[in-house]
């Protein structure tokens, strides 16, 4: 029979939380995870496990003036334990470390507030964090932070992501030599000889199993006997960095499941939060909510999943919670409103304004256009647009911030100038805002969508020999492991050469600009070539060439007109550590240049576009191209008036 209420045990080395449904059992004072009883299984956590690898917040962190992403490992343990709320409707227990500087070099400088609560009738638990830096401490750097559950591998086999993304999983053995065999990098492993004979000969990768923000709601895994659900839901993004498009890491082999807030992930050293010596900092992590399920004997257990994701609605209806007890968590009534409407002014594409159909409308950290994609210290709120461009963010915390906008279908970033302060209870009305995209002239031609990925072109199959069974015709077809490869083996003896006007982008234009392998396995820069037809040209006029990237790895972008050889027309420089070739990411951060072509530069008939990528040490250096346009000169001013709305 389920207790009347939740019940708190408190002993000397563990708390339990218990509401009849589940029983919670947490190390004290660290806080760490070591026991979840559910339906009949007395630990859903890997009972082969330490205590202290079972289900734990974790961070990497290093000191400030370091680069890079990677740091020191700390599993946060608690110091000091409390009860914070003790009803029969709910319990919620603290577990704090506080950071003096007796600890500097060895501890991050935060003090760390985490928090664990159970609802009456509840089939879960409810976790969140409050990380504090006070302005006298040191600075440092903070790589990543997360919750991570360790599952029982005798128990938990399938894994399941999305509608889409759902299958059968190796074992952690499996993925260890002589079962499996590493690849180019320690994440990529290929199953030599799994227990489970079915996976031979598959890849198995962490990142292909990523998900963007505004999708990475609802993940985890099913045991088949007894049939039980382990979910992790994420109801809100307003805690995570890098905005609605960002990727993050969902469930893996081991069994693992994640609960990310930060990470450098499809991004690099621009996501990684750098505080300093001076600045006072404090941000709140979820609540994230922990849910399990079971259904009756006979029934099929894949139906599990679709429990889970009308609870992960449920969750996402009821943000912001009312429970939380921590101050710095604000409820629904200290938060405010925001809406309007966004429409394109685009002369060259339409004399009408154009409505912002479909557009990511946010809120962020006061900053450049742009930046939100980097900004990974506050909090974001975003939403979509209405068909009409109509929007509304609803639920935003207390603050100052720039509102930043997006079109699928339109390049570059909108930003409003001035900063938007939303209190308590406000109802803000932006009314009509106009953006106007960068353009100098009429479309030549064009290459791709303009949406910030690479997802239009072509993807090509994977090596037999390195498959993973789930992305075989499927629409993610980028998961693949080691596609980069495929592109020396489709252009052997020379590059991508592009025809505008009988080239297809969907057949004809590779994913991403790699480096080629050579037969003794260095690498060499390539060259991609876009051959254009021009039946008059204005001498005197400027044309523009426009190229948005979806993604850039120590990469270069150097583009020449009509002669390969010139001195670049325009060069980048060295940019972007997103590594999305290699983790399968299709896109990371977006970049968008324009460049002036001289009139003098083209000729009538043919001329061509060489797009150099001269960094050659890895196979991963490379760019993903968004969209490529080239514009005519302006016609005079006086032909298109502009008209306001």
């Amino acid at each position: 029979m389920p207790h009347l209420g939740v019940q708190l045990l408190v002993q000397d080395r563990h708390v339990v939380m218990d509401n009849g449904l589940l029983q919670v059992t947490l190390s004290n004072p660290d806080g760490i995870v070591t026991g979840i009883r559910f339906s009949g299984i007395d630990n859903l956590l890997e009972v082969l496990n330490d205590e202290s690898n079972r289900g734990y917040w974790d961070l990497v962190w290093n000191a400030a003036g370091s680069t890079g992403t990677t740091g020191i490992f700390d599993v946060i343990r608690g110091t000091s334990f409390e009860v914070i709320v003790e009803t029969e409707e709910q319990v919620e227990v603290s577990f704090t470390r506080t950071w003096d500087s007796s600890q500097e070099g060895k501890l991050v400088p935060l003090n760390i507030d985490k928090r664990f609560v159970m609802l009456r009738g509840s089939s879960g638990f409810y976790s969140y964090a409050i990380y504090e830096h006070l302005k006298e401490w040191p600075g440092f750097n903070l790589g990543e932070t997360r919750i991570a559950f360790k599952l029982r591998k005798d128990k938990f086999h399938y894994m399941v992501a999305a509608d889409n993304r759902q299958r059968f999983m190796p074992l952690p053995d499996d993925r260890v030599p002589p079962r499996g065999q590493p690849l180019a990098y320690p994440e990529a492993v290929k199953l030599v000889k799994p227990v489970e004979p079915d996976f031979k000969g598959e890849v198995d990768d962490k990142y292909q199993y990523s998900i963007e923000n505004k999708d990475n709601k609802v993940h985890g895994w099913i045991c088949m006997d007894p049939a039980v659900g382990f979910w992790q839901i994420t109801p809100s993004d307003e805690f995570r960095s890098g905005g609605p498009v960002k990727q993050n890491l969902t469930s893996h082999v081991g069994p693992t499941t994640l609960a990310m807030f930060l990470s450098a992930h499809y991004s690099g050293e621009d996501l990684v939060p750098k505080i300093g010596a001076g600045e006072a900092w404090k941000k709140v992590f979820g609540p994230v909510f922990m849910y399990f399920n079971s259904v009756m004997d006979g029934d099929d257990p894949l139906s599990l999943w679709e429990d889970a994701k009308s609870q992960m609605l449920i969750e996402v209806q009821s943000w912001p919670y009312e429970f939380p007890a921590s101050e710095d968590y604000q409820k629904s009534d200290q938060r405010g409103n925001v809406s309007g409407r966004l429409i394109v002014r685009d002369r060259f594409v339409s004399d009408d304004y154009i409505p912002a159909n479909g557009a990511y409308v946010g809120l962020a950290l006061p900053g450049d256009v742009g930046s939100w994609q980097r900004e990974c210290k506050d909090y974001q709120f975003w939403n979509r647009a209405d068909e009409d461009g109509y929007f509304s963010i609803n639920n935003v915390r207390t603050g100052d911030y720039n509102l930043y906008a997006w079109v699928p279908g339109v390049i570059g970033d909108y930003r409003y100038d001035v900063s938007v302060t939303v209190t308590s209870g406000c109802d803000i009305e932006m009314g009509d805002l106009v953006y106007q995209p960068p353009r100098d002239g009429p479309t030549l031609w064009e290459i791709g969508i303009p949406d910030r990925s690479a997802e239009e072109f072509y993807v090509p199959d994977p090596n037999p020999n390195y498959t993973n069974k789930l992305y075989v015709n499927h629409p993610d077809r980028f998961r693949q492991y080691g596609l980069w490869e495929r592109y020396a083996e489709l252009y052997p003896d020379g590059d991508l050469v592009y025809t505008v006007g009988v080239s297809d982008y969907r057949k004809d234009w590779f994913y991403a600009q790699v480096t080629r392998k050579k037969d003794d396995n260095t690498y060499q820069r390539t060259t991609w070539q876009i051959k254009f037809n021009l039946d008059e040209v204005d001498q005197n006029g400027t044309y523009k060439l426009r190229v948005a990237l979806a993604s850039a790895t120590f990469s270069e972008l150097q583009v020449r007109i009509n002669d390969p050889k010139a001195k670049p027309l325009f060069s980048s420089g060295l940019i972007g550590r997103d590594n999305s070739i290699a983790r399968h990411g299709i896109h990371g951060l977006y970049w968008l240049y324009g460049m002036d072509v001289p009139g003098a530069r083209l000729v009538e008939g043919d001329n061509a576009v060489f797009l150099t990528q001269p960094r050659s040490a890895s196979p991963f250096q490379g760019i993903m191209y968004d969209y490529i346009r080239m514009e005519g000169p302006p016609p005079p001013s006086s032909s298109s008036p502009e008209t306001s709305v």
